[in-house]
């Protein structure tokens, strides 16, 4: 994922810098702009070693080797598989043998390709045949691309599915089929700095303090066509999102349900992982947390609002929320750890129905059991 480069980045730069008598302002500078800024690369990730007619062997990574179902791009983008269960996995050898579920389109050969947690390449009428209204969402930054899957229901209940950071809105598309089966409407909107969306005013992320507006925007268009209950999804910093806003609009009204999926609870407490895991001195890692949230020093940071991380801990607001929402996430999530998630869980039990994962990376929990995560989504929906 492209989150997972730029944060690495921003981490081994930031280390660097520090090493330096300029030290520890201009690296923890360095650390927040890197984080804070959009990154459009994708790079290739795995390594594809042999091709047959049924299978694919893959060099040993930590992603070939979990079990599931994943999409893979082929190299540069120009094709894309689907691949499901290991067939072998050589440990001597290092190589990971998986059965093919489909050749999308492209000329499979090996070489390099990168790893596609989305499972679907493409939006909706393509990826699941279901067809599919392309509109936009008009929010105070201008139109936001989206799209609208009606539903069989009467029109009154819609879910809005809101990606996660770097991603694209084919994240989403795995949530639409158990979403349809509880009779709503689907909406998928963009939200600022997004490709193919306008940028916010500094045209770096916020970490949902600011993207919440767009998805009160979408909420808006949906009342406006009929609905009167709304259920919001959210993946990794779509959780984020999705959490300011019910806190913040008071269009959260209407929202009657909140599904998350691999939230980021507590920003500090996913930036801080990240700066132990890459060896960013703490000072540095905890200077430009702390920096991101200062009015002083926005120019420095390069943002058009202070994004203060002390606002996105949810464990420590707990108080504020008064929407039921089931929380899933595995606990071997490499990206954004899982405990703030379980501490939400043990200080809202009221609100909150946990549902522990395994073996999942990071927002993958579908991907290693499709029919376990649809059905803890559609029951969740209906009740």
């Amino acid at each position: 994922m492209a989150v997972k480069a730029a944060i690495g980045a921003a981490a081994v730069g930031s280390s660097a810098a520090a090493g330096t008598a300029a030290a520890s302002l201009t690296a923890a500078a360095y650390f927040a702009r890197r984080v804070l800024t959009p990154d459009r690369r994708r790079p290739d990730d795995v390594e594809l070693l042999e091709t047959g007619v049924d299978d694919v062997v893959f060099a040993e990574s930590p992603e070939a080797v979990v079990p599931g179902r994943y999409g893979v791009w082929l190299e540069g983008g120009r094709g894309h598989l689907r691949v499901g269960e290991i067939l072998e996995h050589d440990t001597t050898a290092k190589t990971v043998r998986r059965r093919i579920i489909s050749r999308d389109y492209g000329i499979l050969r090996p070489g390099p390709a990168r790893w596609n947690g989305y499972y679907y390449y493409a939006p909706p009428e393509i990826s699941l045949g279901l067809a599919t209204q392309h509109v936009h969402v008009l929010s105070d930054l201008g139109p936001m691309p989206a799209w609208v899957v009606p539903g069989m229901g009467d029109g009154s209940q819609w879910a809005i599915l809101v990606h996660g950071r770097g991603a694209r809105r084919e994240e989403t598309v795995r949530a639409i089929s158990p979403v349809l089966a509880a009779r709503h409407t689907v909406l998928v909107p963009s939200y600022r700095n997004d490709e193919g969306a306008p940028s916010g005013p500094d045209g770096r992320y916020n970490l949902g303090l600011s993207e919440w507006r767009d998805i009160e925007a979408a909420i808006a268009y949906a009342v406006e066509r009929g609905a009167t209950d709304v259920a919001l999804i959210g993946w990794s910093m779509g959780g984020a999102i999705v959490l300011q806003l019910l806190a913040r609009s008071p269009l959260a009204s209407v929202v009657s349900k909140v599904i998350l999926d691999g939230p980021v609870v507590d920003w500090n407490d996913v930036l801080a992982h990240h700066a132990r895991a890459h060896g960013v001195p703490e000072r540095v890692g905890g200077l430009s947390r702390t920096i991101m949230g200062k009015r002083w020093s926005r120019r420095l940071v390069g943002v058009h609002e202070s994004v203060d991380v002390a606002k996105t801990n949810w464990v420590a607001r707990a108080a504020e929320l008064h929407h039921p929402i089931l929380l899933i996430h595995s606990r071997d999530d490499e990206f954004v750890p899982v405990g703030p998630s379980e501490a939400l869980a043990e200080v809202r039990p009221d609100l909150v129905t946990f549902v522990p994962w395994e073996r999942a990376r990071h927002c993958k929990e579908w991907n290693t059991d499709p029919l376990r995560w649809e059905s803890e989504v559609a029951a969740y929906l209906r009740r």
